[in-house]
C-alpha cells in the first residue's frame, strides 16, 4: 500500500468542500486530506455524543470516512458534505452501540491528561473542570447529549441538528432545552469552553494519517 505523506498542519485551500470533492473524483486522491482536516473536530464532537470512549470514537470516525470516500460520487451538491458525513458518523456509531450493547455510565469517563507537574494548582483546576463539564454531559441520555453536543460544544444550527438527526427543528429544540435542564447552571456556563472533547494537533494528525493510508 502506498504511504501518503500527511503535512503536519492544516493545507491552506481557498476550494469549497464541492470543488475538492470534484477534484478527489477526478483522480486527485490526496486532496482527500483537506475534507479530513476541515471536519475532524466537528465529528469527534458529534461522536462522542454517542460514544463515550475516545478510541471507540477514533476507530468510528476512521470507518466513516473510509465509506464517505468509496461512496463519494453517491454525495449530493445540494446538500453539505459535513452533514452528509456526519450522518454517515452517526449511522455507525448506532450500529456500533447496539452490536456492543454497552451501557454508557460515568465509569467510562476517562481521567483528564491536563494533569502535569508544571503549574500544577493551575492544571489540576483546569483539569477538574473540563472532566466535570465532560462527565456532566456524559450523564446525559444519548439522545439530550448528542442534541447538546452539536448545538452548544460545536455551534451547530437547529437546521442541521435536524439533517443529521433526521428529526424536526421542533423536536431538536425540546431535546436541547431538556438537556439544559438536566445540567447544574455552573456547569452550563462553562460549556462554553470550546476546549471540551478536543480533537486537534496530534490527534487530528495521526487519524488523518490514518485514513489516508486507507483509502
Amino acid at each position: 500500500m502506498r504511504v501518503i505523506q500527511i503535512s503536519s498542519t492544516p493545507p491552506f485551500s481557498p476550494l469549497q468542500d464541492i470543488e475538492v470533492i470534484q477534484k478527489v473524483l477526478s483522480g486527485e486522491k490526496g486532496l482527500f486530506e483537506i475534507l479530513l482536516r476541515r471536519n475532524n473536530q466537528k465529528l469527534y464532537r458529534v461522536l462522542r455524543g454517542y460514544l463515550t470512549d475516545h478510541d471507540e470514537v477514533v476507530d468510528t470516525m476512521q470507518d466513516t470516512y473510509v465509506t464517505a470516500y468509496e461512496k463519494l460520487d453517491q454525495f449530493r451538491q445540494s446538500a453539505q458534505f459535513s452533514t452528509w458525513l456526519i450522518r454517515i458518523g452517526i449511522n455507525k456509531a448506532l450500529r456500533r452501540i447496539n452490536q456492543s450493547r454497552k451501557v454508557v455510565s460515568l465509569d467510562e469517563v476517562k481521567e483528564s491528561q491536563f494533569q502535569s507537574n508544571q503549574q500544577p494548582e493551575l492544571k489540576y483546576m483546569q483539569a477538574e473542570a473540563k472532566q466535570t463539564l465532560e462527565m456532566a454531559i456524559g450523564s446525559l441520555a444519548e439522545k439530550y447529549r448528542s442534541a447538546y453536543i452539536m448545538k452548544e460544544v460545536e455551534g451547530m444550527s437547529i437546521a442541521e441538528i435536524s439533517d443529521c438527526l433526521e428529526i424536526t427543528e421542533s423536536n431538536v429544540k425540546v431535546r436541547i432545552h431538556r438537556a439544559k435542564s438536566l445540567i447544574k447552571d455552573k456547569l452550563y456556563q462553562l460549556s462554553a469552553s470550546t476546549d471540551v472533547y478536543e480533537f486537534g494537533n496530534k490527534k487530528c494528525d495521526a487519524l488523518t494519517t490514518r485514513v489516508m493510508n486507507l483509502i
